[in-house]
């Protein structure tokens, strides 16, 4: 099997894996109670925040445990206009963000909430100049992705919360989903108030995740009742998948800092890509360097992967979030207007855990799977 759908989900490290089965079975008592085992547990989870807010150079208290992404981008977002209503109702975002942050935007629309959707180059990024120009006096919040989940590009995120500085109105916001681990982000040098991150996406457990809330930022609660985690988020603390978290978090930012394949690997495959005919590159030079997105115009998505989980290959099309909708990307779509081009996108994702001998591997079978499939098609 060669596993290149990382940007759907990190397979754990069997580290992780194995911090949560010890901490689930020893350290199983509820945080909020009061006896023994509650305290235990409780410190754990506090010793786990403050192991995470040094990674991410925060302080223990502007980080909030949710559920993963869709839940820390909805806290954000709604979480933050809610709270800041009285100031205006205008946000800004881009036409290229993930699906739980333009649904929500298109939902915060029905509450009478008014959203700008800043278009994209053919580079997949934003251009300064329009978010400039599309700032109001009733402007309260700017939700921009650090790294695309799709195609990779990266937006100057340092250079657009320098501007936002100016403005001690606009929350600034940033999913950085598939940024952290792979592309470096100072939340204090990028004047970031709010960002979101998800556990399963750098060798964690599926349904954890962290919203970095800076310390004078308020927020109105998605849900009511337990008032856990500074009453932001109630619900009983996940104390074995945090843990577990914080764990994979330590081990992949320490992977990031030593010398590794994965750009040598992307640059293996986006030379090769573009040297088969008929296939289009959609991701920058300059994106991340765990993503190259392509497409083979003629040839849908969703069978292509298929052809190429034939040959024990996993990638992917849209946003795992979006595949099963069998939707064009709405991404390659903005970038580039075509909808061939848009409704035969191939992601292919790595991580850490990869090497050049699958990279090449890949190659191979993306030849012989187009050759098959154009003959069948003629």
């Amino acid at each position: 099997m060669i596993y290149f759908d990382n940007s759907a989900t990190t397979k754990p490290y069997p580290e992780v894996i194995e911090s949560f089965a010890k901490v689930a079975g020893e350290y199983f008592g509820n945080p909020s109670s009061l006896h023994g085992l509650g305290a235990s547990s409780e410190r754990l989870l506090q010793k786990a925040r403050k192991q995470i807010a040094d990674l991410l150079n925060a302080m223990p208290s502007e980080i909030v445990f949710t559920s993963g992404g869709t839940e820390g981008n909805n806290l954000a977002i709604k979480g933050a206009v809610h709270a800041a209503a009285r100031n205006g109702n205008h946000i800004i975002t881009t036409e290229m963000e993930h699906a739980s942050v333009l649904e929500t935007s298109r939902a915060l629309e029905q509450e009478g909430f008014e959203v700008t959707y800043l278009p994209v180059t053919k580079d997949g990024s934003i251009v300064l100049s329009d978010l400039i120009q599309a700032i109001r006096e009733d402007t309260i919040l700017v939700s921009i992705m650090h790294v695309n989940n799709e195609i990779g590009s990266i937006q100057p995120i340092e250079e657009i919360g320098r501007y936002l500085a100016d403005f001690p109105k606009i929350m600034f916001h940033v999913d950085h989903v598939q940024g952290i681990g792979k592309v470096p982000l100072d939340f204090n040098q990028s004047h970031i108030d709010l960002c979101t991150m998800s556990g399963h996406k750098f060798h964690g457990l599926k349904g954890t995740g962290i919203l970095y809330v800076r310390s004078h930022v308020k927020l109105r609660p998605l849900f009511t009742g337990g008032n856990q985690e500074s009453k932001l988020r109630s619900g009983t603390e996940n104390v074995a998948g945090i843990v577990a978290m914080a764990k994979a978090l330590r081990m992949t930012l320490n992977k990031q800092k030593q010398a590794s394949d994965i750009a040598g690997i992307r640059d293996y495959l986006m030379n090769e890509l573009k040297k088969i005919d008929g296939v289009k590159i959609n991701s920058p030079e300059s994106g991340a360097p765990h993503i190259v997105n392509f497409s083979i115009p003629g040839i849908k998505s969703e069978v292509f992967i298929h052809a190429l989980e034939e040959s024990g290959i996993f990638a992917s099309t849209t946003s795992a979030c979006s595949s099963k909708n069998k939707a064009i990307s709405e991404t390659v779509l903005a970038m580039f207007h075509d909808l061939s081009r848009a409704e035969s996108v191939i992601r292919i994702s790595t991580s850490y855990e990869n090497n050049l001998e699958e990279a090449k591997a890949v190659i191979q079978a993306v030849i012989e799977k187009m050759a098959k499939l154009q003959k069948v098609m003629r």
